[in-house]
């Protein structure tokens, strides 16, 4: 497991383009159907943009036709981390960076087999490196 990183809310304003801050430090939701990896599918790895950990492989990707980028599966359990989300007063599970914390986005568990998982991730809180799967 790789060493977790800690900044402060200003340190990620100065190091992460507004947009992007707004959705991994604030929680903020891009609209739907309007990031650039809802209808990607080059092969290749997506990592959190405000880390670079490996997050999800495209293999692992579907068009869950939400509007956002969805997987079935992380690359590992220990790469994301699942919190209790009680905003808005309703229950959903927040998908966390498990190196830096980023807001990546929820789960849910209306996702295809063999997880039955789809891990809703906002395009702005994703990177991507072609290749190396």
């Amino acid at each position: 497991m790789e060493p977790k990183i800690s900044k402060s809310k200003e340190e990620w304003k100065r190091e992460l383009a507004p947009e992007k801050f707004q959705v991994l430090i604030d929680k903020g939701t891009e609209p739907p159907f309007t990031g650039k990896f809802n209808k990607h599918d080059t092969e290749g790895i997506y990592v959190c943009a405000g880390c670079g950990q490996e997050l999800f492989r495209s293999n692992e990707k579907y068009d869950s036709g939400s509007g956002w980028p969805s997987f079935w599966n992380p690359i590992s359990n220990d790469k994301v981390e699942l919190v209790p989300d009680n905003s808005l007063g309703i229950h959903r599970t927040e998908v966390v960076c498990g190196r830096c914390g980023g807001h990546l986005g929820h789960v849910f568990n209306d996702g295809p087999q063999p997880t039955g998982e789809r891990y809703c991730i906002n395009s702005l809180a994703l990177d991507f490196e072609e290749g190396g799967i």
